[in-house]
């Protein structure tokens, strides 16, 4: 795509390929499930013609990056390593980096923060917000408490049941139905809203051929190491006993769709809006609640996303 360069790198015991482009400050793009750096492709675009240098890496697990069989070896701290690791790769210089995360890339990238804040000058995030860590519950049990055991999060816990749906299902129809409609619950037997003879019309901002390269890459890899993030929420909880009641203090900025998954989660626009998560995160500079907007906020307003990026990161 228009001169993005493609290049695998050594981290934490892995190969990690990057796609990146331009010259300037570092601003390195971390994507969520089931995506790929190519979630980042109109931001790499845009944002190096701004004078940054956007890398945006395939994290562990996904695309053309190593995947580790063992379920343990995608803890947060093992992404945490992967992505210090590459700091210091793509700016050895700078040492310091801006980051902007989405999803799964936006939860990394407030550990991130909070575990080596010399590495983050600042930090966009979207979806996703800063999550209090506590010892009451962990997140597995909430979202179970909340959502039943049809919860997608809940049902890809037990290795190879989830996947095995998938294979009868096909990994087009998986990736389309998760691109076009994330769902909450994926009740066996019947995983997706619409039966699988029933076509899919994309939305507007995924095209057939863009879709169709998230497709190859999950039909050549799989989706396990992937999920295998998801297998870790329990470990992580326990792992990460040591920082309960600690800030990100790195200066931040959130967006959220109104129409986000996340977003619509009970509690959570209380958590945002009410204080909690400027408590959490005490140099949060600006929440921005994007109308009509779903899960998939980079790509579905990549333009504004762009904007908010570039007007925020230009003040460091």
């Amino acid at each position: 795509m228009e001169g993005i360069e493609h290049r695998v790198v050594k981290v934490n015991g892995i190969n990690m390929h990057l796609a990146e482009k331009g010259e300037g400050p570092v601003i390195l793009l971390l994507h969520g499930f089931p995506e790929l750096w190519y979630s980042w492709r109109h931001q790499i675009l845009a944002l190096s013609s701004m004078g940054y240098r956007a890398v945006a890496p395939d994290l562990r697990g996904f695309g053309d990056s190593d995947a580790p069989d063992s379920v343990a070896s995608y803890t947060c701290f093992h992404i945490i390593g992967d992505l210090v690791e590459l700091i210091n790769v793509v700016a050895p210089d700078e040492r310091k980096v801006f980051v902007v995360g989405h999803d799964w890339g936006a939860y990394m990238g407030w550990y991130l923060c909070m575990f080596r804040p010399d590495k983050v000058k600042a930090v966009v995030n979207l979806s996703v917000p800063f999550v209090r860590l506590s010892r009451e519950m962990s997140p597995l049990d909430a979202w179970r408490a909340i959502y039943g055991n049809d919860h997608y999060v809940s049902r890809f816990q037990e290795v190879g049941e989830i996947e095995a749906e998938f294979a009868e299902i096909g990994a087009e129809r998986v990736v389309k139905e998760f691109l076009t409609d994330f769902p909450v619950l994926l009740p066996k037997g019947k995983l997706f809203k619409r039966s699988s003879n029933e076509p899919i019309t994309l939305p507007r901002w995924l095209s057939e051929e863009e879709a169709n390269y998230y497709v190859t890459k999950f039909q050549n890899r799989g989706f396990t190491a992937p999920i295998n993030y998801y297998r870790n929420l329990y470990r992580n909880w326990q792992l990460l006993a040591p920082w309960v009641g600690c800030e990100v203090k790195t200066p931040a900025k959130f967006i959220v769709g109104d129409k986000d998954l996340a977003y619509n989660m009970p509690g959570m626009k209380d958590y945002i809006h009410k204080g909690g998560f400027e408590e959490d995160v005490p140099c949060l500079q600006e929440v921005v609640v994007m109308e009509g907007a779903g899960h998939f906020i980079n790509m579905e307003k990549p333009d504004e996303i762009t904007d908010h990026i570039h007007h925020f990161f230009r003040h460091f």
